[in-house]
């Protein structure tokens, strides 16, 4: 074979690789959470949005002086799917209680879901990667 052919075949396996790493390195972290002090909110779903590369539910939150409106960020389908979640297990409507890591910069405008208890009772999780709830209903 030549050293040109091999040369080729280096560079479109390369390019692949390189392609391949791109989300990966695209992922953010979970610093902008604030774990250590996960708080409580209860709410009513007005938004579920199935989606990758992240579940959100929009919470409308009944606070002093009004309603405020929660965007809370779960993990992915696939992980949530695998503890216990199905694509229809919230809907608009449902009244839900949460234990949220809240957002650094705007702690009551949305967090990282750790628990959530389901009207029925049910309580689900947001998968290994976002740790155990250190608080719970």
């Amino acid at each position: 074979m030549s050293t040109l052919i091999r040369g080729v075949r280096y560079a479109i396996l390369s390019a692949a690789l390189m392609g391949l790493a791109g989300p990966a390195l695209a992922h953010h972290s979970f610093s902008m959470f604030d774990n250590e002090h996960q708080t409580k909110i209860e709410g009513t779903v007005t938004k579920f949005e199935w989606t990758n590369p992240h579940v959100y539910i929009q919470l409308a939150v009944s606070e002093a002086g009004g309603v405020k409106n929660y965007t809370v960020e779960c993990a992915n389908p696939g992980i949530l799917n695998r503890v216990g979640w199905k694509f229809n297990v919230v809907k608009p409507g449902d009244k839900v209680k949460m234990v949220v890591a809240p957002l650094r910069d705007n702690p009551t405008g949305g967090g990282l879901l750790h628990e959530m208890v389901l009207p029925d009772g049910r309580v689900l999780n947001n998968g290994g990667f976002a740790g155990a709830a250190t608080i719970h209903y």
